[in-house]
C-alpha cells in the first residue's frame, strides 16, 4: 500500500499545467468504438481510469496503444465482442459508456454493473430510460446488465434529473439510430460538449450540446478521427483552491478554459482571494486568511460537486461560519470525519455541512474515501502544521495526473512512500 506524506505550512508558488479532462476522456474512449476504424485521442491524462479503459479495450479485441505523450491510438476494426466479462469494468463508474457504444455497434451488450467511487446511491435509471425509449430491451440479472435492440429509433427523451452520464450515453446510442433523437433537460457540462464534438468529428450530427436540449440526427456510419481532449476543469479548480489555502501562495495555472471555471473563480474572489485571468491561464494569489462563504453544488454552470470536498478544506480555515449544501450526491461528506481528525470544526446534517473556520489544522494520519476526498485531504495536509499521512491514495490516482510531482514543483513538501 502507498501513502502520501506531507509536511504542511508552505505556501505554493510557481506554475502548473493542467492535464486533459478525466470526465471527458473516460467517455470519449468508449465512444471511439462506434467507428469500425482507427481513432487517435490526444491530451489524455495519465491516470488510472484511462489505463483501465485501455486494458478493457484490449480485452475485447480493440488494439489500444497508449503513448507516453498522453495519446491513445485505437483500432476497433477487429472488435467482435459485445459480452464483457472483464472485472475491470467494476473499477470505474464510466464503464457504463460501453453500454451505449456496444449497443449501437452490435445491437446488444452484456456487462457487469459499473463500479466507481462510493459517494452515495448512483443509479443508472436515466440511462436505461433512454435506451428503452430508443427501442432497446433492458434486463438486470445477478449484477449483469443485458441490453438488446433489433434496431434503434430516434425519440424525444426527457430526463427526470439532470444527469451527465445519461446525457452522454443516450447521445452515443443515438448517433446511428434511425431518425432524430431529442434529449431534453440535458446536462450542460463542458465534457458533454467535448464528447459531442468528438462524435461530430467522426461524422455524427449532434447539435445543442451545452444547452438543455440536444438534437441528434442518426447517420448510417461513423469514421475514425484525430481529437484532442479539453483541459480538466476539476483539476484546475483543485489547484486554484490549493493555491488559496496559505497566505503567500501565488500560482499560475496554465492550459485552462476560464469559462469553465467561472463558478469557482467567483467563490474564491468572494472569499477575498485574488484571481486574475489571462487567456488560457489563471493566477491565484493568497494574501491573508480567506473569508467564509456559502456553497451549494449544482449542475453546470453552478458550483461543481467534484470541488465541494476540496473547498470544504479552505472553508475550514476561513474566518467565520460557512454553510455547504450538497445537492448532487448525498454521500459526499465522508471526508468530514477525516478532516475532524485534523482539528476541523464541521457538523453535518443530511446534505448540509456547517463549517466553523478555525485558525489552523494539525497534521494527522487520514484516509481517502474517494477520488475528490483524497484531493481534499492532500490540500488539508498542505495547510496543516506538522506531518500528514494520506492513505488509500489509489483513489487519487484514478483522477489526478502526478499530483505529488506537480505540487512538489510548486514548493510543497510531499512524497509518496510504501507503508
Amino acid at each position: 500500500m502507498e501513502k502520501l506524506v506531507i509536511e504542511g505550512g508552505k505556501p505554493l508558488k510557481g506554475r502548473v499545467r493542467i492535464s486533459g479532462a478525466k470526465n471527458a476522456a473516460v467517455a470519449i474512449i468508449p465512444a471511439a468504438l462506434l467507428a469500425d476504424d482507427k481513432c487517435r485521442i490526444e491530451n489524455l491524462p495519465a491516470i488510472r481510469d484511462v489505463l483501465v479503459l485501455r486494458d478493457i479495450m484490449n480485452g475485447i479485441g480493440v488494439k489500444a496503444e497508449l503513448k507516453e505523450t498522453g495519446t491513445l491510438e485505437l483500432d476497433s476494426s477487429g472488435l467482435d465482442c459485445w459480452n464483457i466479462e472483464n472485472g475491470l469494468v467494476k473499477e470505474l463508474r464510466a464503464s457504463y459508456y460501453l453500454l451505449g457504444a456496444l449497443l449501437t455497434r452490435f445491437g446488444r451488450v452484456t456487462m457487469p454493473y459499473p463500479g466507481g467511487c462510493d459517494i452515495g446511491v448512483r443509479p443508472i435509471d436515466q440511462h436505461i430510460k433512454g435506451f428503452r425509449a430508443l427501442g432497446a430491451d433492458v434486463d438486470i440479472e445477478h449484477g449483469l446488465i443485458k441490453i438488446r435492440a433489433d434496431r434503434l429509433v430516434g425519440k424525444q427523451i426527457f430526463l427526470d434529473v439532470v444527469s451527465v452520464g445519461a446525457t452522454i450515453n443516450i447521445m452515443i446510442a443515438a448517433t446511428m439510430a434511425e431518425g432524430i433523437t431529442v434529449i431534453e433537460n440535458a446536462a450542460k457540462e463542458p465534457h458533454v460538449v467535448d464528447v459531442a464534438n468528438f462524435l461530430n468529428s467522426m461524422g455524427a450530427e449532434v447539435k445543442g450540446a451545452g444547452t438543455d436540449v440536444i438534437r441528434i440526427k442518426g447517420v448510417k456510419q461513423l469514421h475514425g478521427t484525430n481529437y484532442m481532449v479539453i483541459p480538466d476543469q476539476i483539476e484546475a479548480g483543485t489547484y486554484m483552491i490549493a493555491a488559496a489555502t496559505i497566505p503567500g501562495g501565488d500560482v499560475v495555472i496554465e492550459n485552462i478554459i476560464p469559462k469553465h471555471l467561472e463558478s469557482i473563480t467567483a467563490k474564491l474572489i468572494e472569499m477575498g482571494i485574488d484571481v486574475r485571468e489571462n487567456g488560457d491561464s489563471v493566477r491565484v494569489i493568497s494574501r491573508g486568511r480567506p473569508r467564509s462563504t456559502d456553497i451549494k453544488t449544482l449542475p453546470y454552470p453552478g458550483f461543481p460537486t467534484d470541488l465541494q470536498q476540496p473547498i470544504t478544506v479552505l472553508l475550514s480555515v476561513a474566518e467565520g461560519t460557512s454553510m455547504i449544501t450538497e445537492s448532487i450526491w448525498e454521500g459526499r461528506f465522508k471526508h468530514v470525519d477525516e478532516l475532524k481528525r485534523m482539528g476541523a470544526d464541521i457538523k453535518v446534517e443530511g446534505r448540509v455541512a456547517v463549517v466553523e473556520g478555525i485558525g489552523k489544522l494539525s497534521g494527522a494520519s487520514v484516509y481517502a474515501t474517494d477520488l475528490r476526498a483524497g484531493a481534499a485531504l492532500v490540500i488539508a495536509g498542505l495547510i496543516a502544521e506538522g506531518r500528514t499521512e494520506v492513505g488509500d491514495i489509489y483513489h487519487i490516482d484514478r483522477g489526478y495526473e502526478q499530483l505529488e510531482d506537480k505540487l512538489r514543483c510548486l514548493g510543497a513538501d510531499i512524497c509518496r512512500t510504501n507503508t
